[in-house]
């Protein structure tokens, strides 16, 4: 069996169409970078509001992955 150690990002995505969009947005980008994503916790959820409608999302998460 193996003990992995893991590392966590704090990170913000941003859509403007929902909030999954948002998360999807954000691991996708660090994917671009951080090699051995495992698992991600929202810690924030906001919303730009213009004339009475949501307008943007930002959702701030943490993303785990494990060291090499």
């Amino acid at each position: 069996m193996n003990n992995h150690v893991y590392k966590q990002l704090e990170l913000t995505g941003s859509s403007s169409v929902s909030i999954e969009e948002a998360v999807t947005h954000a691991i996708a980008k660090a994917h671009e970078t951080v090699r051995n994503i495992q698992w991600f916790t929202i810690t924030e959820t906001r919303g730009h509001v213009v004339e009475g409608k949501v307008a943007h999302w930002q959702v701030s998460l943490k993303i785990g992955f494990t060291l090499d």
